[in-house]
């Protein structure tokens, strides 16, 4: 019998299809996700995987039998749905994996408004209830609904040229300099959004794997990995670019490259683009305003914040602690160390495209260098996430806690995992919920203090 807890993680449905789920699942899902949040409507749509259009089709098929109307708007990004979410204010699902190879797929699910739906808040109800419908055979036996439920319709919407006009209209992009940009879309799903939304604009676009092509022919469409930004980085240097954008499989994240061909940091990415945020939430007589960030994002992000005025707020790592946070604190960006960046005037749902719309404005709107530009934001040496293979997450993380604790000067603390202070230095070791891993991120003001923190905490973890 399958296993739905292995297919439902945290925030999202994900697995590989059709073994671990097909379109019998995908319309089971559909019925429940109506009868957990009560929905009489929805909004649905899919990214480019082979898998996608019928898992899709069937989930709509099965919120429809149950009652709700579907609005279907087909080929988007996930910032595309949320974009249909909010705007529609009807709850959404986004059929994609993501960053995963071909043969997986998922569902990013979605209250009206573009509110995250999670483990939390509805996604453990909805996987009871499709389990408690699934014989052990893996037959899915959906009930039929009640006698006074009316069947919904389907209906074909496109929401592209609303979601690019959104986007354009919160980032003026129409009198900066001319830019020569490299987006490499990975054969996702920017191949789709980057021609609607940079349209018209003066900037001179060179394409990379725009074909949409959910097998991934050209390179895995997960930017994290710098083994996919090798061609970007070659082409930028190649064309004498202004600038590289890089997006992954469903275009929520983008990744910037400079005019070098070197990455940047997306915690200088959180900071640039937070300082904008915060200057025009000042010229609308917001004296305070709040940014939120992960706490493995740079010292830089929050000491940029506190110098324009504003206030920084720590969070988890992840994005049901962000959007919690933003909603709580009415913060007017959130930014994570993943390149997910979050923004109250888009719900505050997280949107690749928005992030690249302001540092391209950034850019335009002065002479200098993308590196020049960004080099006030990029103070500290980090190591990247590095993960280690464990037997006793536990085990080890308390072993380092024990070397560092005692030191003059060193503050520890547990708001996600086992995070170290000292004056000028800080590394953050957190286990995986999936995995028997535990991810190290170090962070100093001098290169060598960081590769020697590095190294030290390393070989305890893997002692």
């Amino acid at each position: 019998m399958r296993d739905l807890k292995q297919l439902v993680k945290a925030y999202d449905v994900r697995g590989v299809v059709p073994d671990q789920w097909d379109e019998s699942l995908a319309r089971a899902f559909g019925a429940a996700f109506v009868q957990v949040v009560g929905a009489s409507a929805v909004v649905v749509g899919h990214d480019m995987r082979p898998s996608s259009p019928s898992l899709s089709r069937a989930f709509a098929e099965g919120a429809a039998a149950h009652g709700a109307d579907v609005v279907e708007i087909g080929l988007c990004s996930t910032d595309q749905l949320y974009y249909a979410s909010g705007s529609l204010d009807l709850p959404g699902a986004m059929f994609t994996a993501s960053h995963n190879p071909a043969q997986y797929n998922g569902i990013k699910l979605c209250r009206a408004g573009a509110s995250p739906v999670g483990q939390d808040t509805g996604l453990t109800a909805i996987r009871e209830l499709v389990e408690s419908w699934t014989a052990p055979d893996d037959t899915v036996t959906v009930p039929a609904p009640a006698p006074d439920v009316k069947p919904g319709t389907l209906t074909a919407r496109d929401t592209l040229r609303g979601y690019a006009d959104h986007l354009l209209g919160l980032v003026d992009l129409t009198t900066i300099r001319p830019l020569k940009v490299v987006v490499d879309a990975g054969n996702g799903m920017g191949g789709h959004t980057v021609p609607t939304v940079l349209a018209g604009l003066p900037l001179d676009i060179d394409e990379l794997y725009f074909e949409l092509d959910g097998t991934f022919p050209n390179h895995e469409a997960n930017p994290l990995d710098p083994a996919n930004l090798v061609d970007l980085q070659a082409r930028v240097r190649e064309v004498g670019a202004d600038i590289g954008l890089a997006f992954d499989g469903d275009a929520d994240r983008c990744f910037v490259i400079d005019e070098n061909g070197d990455p940047v940091s997306p915690s200088a990415i959180t900071a640039l683009v937070a300082a904008r945020e915060i200057t025009r939430a000042q010229a609308n007589g917001e004296s305070n305003p709040v940014i939120i960030h992960n706490l493995i994002t740079s010292w830089t992000v929050p000491e940029v914040v506190r110098e324009l005025g504003a206030t920084p707020l720590r969070t988890r790592v992840g994005h049901s602690f962000i959007k919690q946070e933003m909603a709580e604190t009415d913060a007017v960006f959130g930014g994570e160390h993943s390149a997910h960046y979050y923004f109250r005037d888009f719900w505050r749902a997280d949107t690749g495209m928005l992030a690249a719309l302001h540092v391209l404005a950034a850019l335009g709107h002065q002479d200098r260098t993308l590196s020049a530009l960004t080099a006030a934001y990029d103070r500290y040496a980090a190591s990247g996430e590095i993960n280690s293979t464990v037997a006793d997450q536990a085990g080890r993380t308390e072993a380092v806690r024990t070397a560092y604790a005692h030191l003059p000067g060193v503050t520890t603390d547990t708001l996600d995992g086992l995070t170290v202070a000292g004056d000028d230095w800080w590394f953050n070791l957190r286990p995986s919920n999936t995995e028997p891993l535990l991810r190290l991120n170090v962070e100093a003001k001098d290169p060598a203090k960081m590769a020697e923190l590095r190294d030290a905490v390393l070989t305890l973890v893997r002692t």
